[in-house]
């Protein structure tokens, strides 16, 4: 009789343990709604991607997002779609997801968290933080680690060499490049290129044929999205008077990849870093 009682009580306390492990793994995991293709990635990066339960428009990486429902893009949500999927959490991206919906959103009570990486370093400051928020802490820490680790390794490498001039064109109708305080700069400062639009005030001036003449352009950096895969660049064929040109030094690194604040982007810094130094070791032996 009393081992059938001990093993009855054992079996309760198995079955509370359980249950109770169950509901912390079910707390841990909130259902999301991402709202910037770079967000979704990054939550696929930590291991919280069948979190989300919808998105916006261009969030295809890694090819699993491709399947999330999409409730709006960046000029407007559909606030009913929102209603309901009745989102744990709504990620989104402060200076790319329109306000006046997000608004009304944490008016109606929904839980509004805000991603703004402007830096590589705030990109491994969010992992962490999305870690803590759904649930993945261990497998975002060392994935934040990983980052932080590879950025150091490709800062150490080119550090010391020699500057290179470099156009970045950002967009080609009309001509427009990148200076301080965009995303793409610290791109070139780690590669260590010298942008001669570095410090106009607006951080993506718009720049014309003559400005760029009037520099020593030794190579052009003109990235290539995925979702432009017709996009006609800028004709630099037509202006053979510009050393890079002159030579054929027009790199042509994945936008997405760049200009998405994700893991992806340090793996195209390293690809960047090294192209550029193909450049700089031609331009010697010239």
């Amino acid at each position: 009789m009393q081992t059938t009682i001990k093993y009855l009580l054992l079996l309760t306390i198995l079955i509370a343990s359980f249950a109770s492990s169950a509901n912390t793994e079910s707390k841990q995991k909130p259902t999301i709604i991402a709202l910037a293709p770079h967000i979704v990635e990054m939550l696929y990066d930590i291991g919280a991607g069948e979190q989300i339960i919808g998105t916006t428009t261009f969030a295809d990486y890694p090819e699993q997002a491709k399947n999330i429902p999409v409730i709006g893009n960046y000029v407007r949500l559909q606030i009913e779609k929102v209603i309901a999927l009745q989102p744990d959490y709504i990620i989104a991206w402060k200076s790319g997801s329109p306000s006046d919906d997000l608004a009304r959103l944490q008016q109606l009570g929904f839980n509004i968290v805000y991603s703004q990486p402007n830096s590589f370093e705030d990109i491994a400051a969010e992992m962490r933080t999305f870690g803590e928020l759904t649930g993945h802490t261990q497998q975002a820490q060392a994935q934040a680690q990983q980052f932080l680790t590879e950025l150091a390794q490709i800062t150490k490498k080119y550090q010391d060499k020699t500057p290179i001039s470099a156009f970045y064109e950002l967009g080609s109708r009309p001509l427009i490049t990148v200076a301080k305080g965009s995303w793409p700069q610290q791109f070139l400062d780690i590669c260590r290129v010298s942008n001669p639009f570095e410090h106009v005030a607006s951080p993506y001036p718009q720049v014309n044929i003559e400005k760029i003449l009037q520099t020593s352009i030794q190579v052009i950096i003109q990235p290539v999205s995925l979702h432009q895969s017709n996009k006609q660049g800028f004709n630099w064929q037509d202006w053979p008077v510009i050393p890079a040109v002159q030579k054929k030094q027009i790199i042509q690194p994945n936008a997405d990849a760049m200009h998405r604040m994700t893991m992806r982007s340090v793996k195209e810094l390293k690809r960047l870093c090294a192209d550029i130094d193909k450049t700089r070791a031609l331009i010697k032996t010239l």
